[in-house]
């Protein structure tokens, strides 16, 4: 007689959702360790599948060089505790500046990292180029991270990476990062 697997419970599936939330919760961006994944808007939703759970992540812009180590690390993550599961990149809508939470721009302000101002798209990420190529006229003012002046200038558009902008202080003198909205 043949033993076959007892059907998996929508209980087991929502214990094991609540469990993957919990672990992701922790788990860092690796270009900016400081800060998670969920804080800063990439994770996007975990949910039970026929295969096991599936972890949908966004990246912050198209050919982000970080998505392959944050999938890397989910599914690391994921085997570590006994689940199985797979990552699904989405990539509609968009990923915006706004989706990063009150904490992460916290942080990014206290790693040393100026966070960026308010996006001029719609919280679904729905920005056009209109609004970007008007946004881009008027020079923003970008706070010191640390020493909180706003006489501050860019020195090169991209900094470390090219979701951030190089900066200078011109107060204190010492160069930041400030993330680019989107």
């Amino acid at each position: 007689m043949a033993l076959t697997a007892a059907p998996t419970s929508s209980l087991s599936h929502t214990t094991d959702v609540a469990r993957a939330w919990s672990l992701l919760d922790a788990l860092t961006d690796p270009e900016i360790p400081v800060v998670t994944l969920r804080e800063l808007g990439i994770l996007r939703d975990v949910r039970a599948s026929a295969t096991g759970l599936e972890v949908v992540i966004t990246p912050t812009y198209s050919g982000c060089p970080a998505m392959g180590q944050i999938e890397d690390d989910v599914k690391a993550l994921l085997q570590a505790h006994g689940l199985q599961g797979r990552v699904v990149t989405q990539l509609a809508p968009a990923w915006t500046t706004d989706w990063m939470s009150e904490a992460a721009k916290d942080k990014l302000r206290a790693y040393g990292i100026a966070p960026p101002h308010a996006c001029a798209s719609e919280k679904s990420g729905s920005a056009n180029v209109v609004q970007f190529a008007a946004r881009s006229a008027k020079p923003e003012v970008v706070h010191c991270p640390q020493c909180g002046s706003a006489n501050t200038t860019e020195t090169s558009h991209f900094g470390s990476t090219a979701c951030k902008a190089l900066y200078r202080c011109l107060a204190c003198m010492e160069p930041f990062d400030y993330f680019k909205p989107y």
